[in-house]
């Protein structure tokens, strides 16, 4: 049996209450329907293939580049395994380690499964281990999930199935990214053979294989056969691009596709009275928000980010917008998170008082400004409602719409005045939105497009990291928050939830809080 610290049994045990509550207050009974909960597969049967239609097509499948959701839900659990994952309770199980202990502050180590092969034949070990941590902390390779290893300092192998991970500084988030789809496990074999293209060559250890990416259109994932955990229950996976919402929730009710994620929250009603079709509504670990490059004029004096923050009327976006599905945000840490406090205070809608401060700024008139957002038909929803809520202070917004991954591009380099997005936790862990959205080094690709730049926040944040006490670690997010949400680099609106339609005669299906949709148990009737 696995030995775990306190700090980190109290992690997953306060996740789970929390997420256990989140689904209280958004819909259990039509997540357990959907087999959130693990629906049984009694009924189904193995076999068949899955076909999920989603919004937007993955921009890569290097788990060292994962930049968005839609690329990490098709390798994560899937084609690649890390050492732990973390199970439906929120809680981390073993994965490709059977087993793990904490030896002292800045040592853990962990016994790797015996028997596993890539699927490319290469052996899994401890040198697999070693291999794939020094990919992602190579410069050459120039991941923009560096930051997540940095506080690695060696991964040293201790014998063929047994690793040591010897860190620069007691690191709490460790596990936290070990499980996340970064922190996924590649082949030494496939690395070295296909370097930088190994996005069009997925090699991991998962019980589905890699067939083929038609960018655009689909990809196709095939059963391992000669998977460890045993025979996989479905053929074939198929993540089909379908980016008009109708058409996605059409193929679903005609059974062209099984599932269909990005539900439009307008069409709740329609597939909860369907007879083919039942409604999968799961807590999630994401935030919907408003960005400002702090890099451009007038978005790097605080007083104008703050006018606009406060010309925004949450309430009535989520209502009118999001058919109250999902929550005012005050921070970009969710109520189902660990470091979530509710004593964290939002800048309040007030226009007075955002002409007050625009006035101050030296914009008494207002200026023009556009707002990048991708081709998502509630944030365009949203985008024109935030039109209108900037017009009485003298805001002319105009709408740039774009395909994701041009969008992506285009926040990740700063081409951006305003943006909307949403920050999907991968980990469960604060520490990933933290360093990931307001730290100075993850300017850019990593995360924060708002390009925001604080020594002081940066401080706060390295300390979460190293703070190995709950309580004292809550304490030190939490200022963090309150700062960040003065200093609006960043205006959190919504705390959201995963939405999709799914065929009844699919059992089995469920996403993750981090927005992954989880295929282990499905079975199609």
């Amino acid at each position: 049996m696995k030995k775990k610290s306190f700090y980190h049994t109290l992690i997953a045990m306060t996740i789970a209450v929390s997420a256990a509550l989140a689904g209280c207050s958004s819909g259990q009974d039509a997540s357990t329907s959907a087999g959130q909960a693990g629906g049984t597969a009694e009924a189904g049967q193995t076999g068949g293939t899955l076909v999920i239609a989603r919004l937007s097509d993955a921009n890569n499948l290097d788990p060292h580049f994962l930049s968005q959701i839609p690329s990490a839900a098709i390798v994560h659990h899937k084609v690649y395994e890390g050492l732990v994952r973390m199970d439906k309770e929120s809680k981390y199980v073993p994965s490709l380690a059977s087993e793990w202990k904490q030896l002292d502050d800045l040592t853990w180590e962990f016994k790797l499964r015996q028997g596993v092969t890539f699927h490319d034949g290469a052996p899994f070990n401890a040198e697999a281990v070693k291999a794939t941590i020094a990919r992602v902390q190579d410069p050459a390779v120039g991941s923009s999930r560096i930051n997540m290893f940095e506080a690695i300092k060696e991964v040293k192998v201790v014998d063929e199935y047994t690793v040591q991970f010897l860190l620069n500084y007691p690191y709490a988030p460790l596990l936290s990214v070990l499980a996340s789809a970064e922190g996924s496990i590649i082949s030494p074999k496939a690395i070295e053979q296909y370097g930088k293209d190994l996005s069009k060559h997925p090699t991991g250890t998962g019980p589905y294989k890699f067939e083929k990416w038609t960018p655009g259109q689909e990809v196709v994932l095939v059963r391992n056969d000669s998977y460890y955990g045993g025979t996989p229950n479905l053929d074939k996976v198929v993540f089909k691009t379908v980016p008009e919402d109708t058409t996605r929730l059409a193929m679903v009710e005609t059974g062209e596709v099984q599932v269909a994620e990005n539900l439009p929250v307008t069409d709740i009603d329609r597939v909860q009275n369907s007879p083919s079709m039942q409604l999968g509504r799961y807590p999630g670990f994401s935030v919907d928000h408003i960005g400002l490059n702090t890099k451009k004029k007038p978005f790097d004096d605080v007083r104008v980010r703050q006018a606009i923050a406060h010309a925004i009327d949450k309430k009535t976006i989520i209502e009118g917008v999001y058919n109250s599905v999902g929550t005012p945000a005050h921070s970009s840490i969710t109520p189902a998170m660990v470091g979530y406090s509710p004593n964290v205070k939002d800048i309040p809608y007030d226009v007075e008082k955002a002409k007050q401060l625009l006035a101050e700024a030296g914009y008494p008139n207002g200026f023009k400004a556009k707002i990048a957002l991708n081709d998502n038909k509630a944030r365009i929803s949203v985008a024109e409602v935030l039109q209108q809520q900037m017009k009485p202070i003298g805001i002319d917004l105009q709408l740039d719409v774009m395909e994701f991954g041009a969008y992506i591009e285009a926040a990740s380099k700063g081409e951006t005045d305003l943006f909307m997005s949403g920050w999907g936790n991968a980990t469960g862990d604060p520490d990933y939105n933290q360093a990931n959205l307001y730290h100075s080094k993850a300017h850019g690709a990593p995360g924060n497009h708002s390009f925001y730049n604080n020594p002081e926040v940066d401080k706060l944040i390295d300390e979460g990291r190293r703070e190995p006490d709950a309580e004292k670690r809550k304490q030190i997010y939490e200022k963090a928050q309150q700062i960040e949400m003065n200093e609006a680099p960043l205006i959190p609106f919504r705390f959201s939830e995963n939405l999709a339609a799914i065929q009844k005669n699919v059992q089995g299906v469920w996403i993750s809080p981090a927005g992954h949709i989880e295929i282990d148990e499905v079975t199609i009737q």
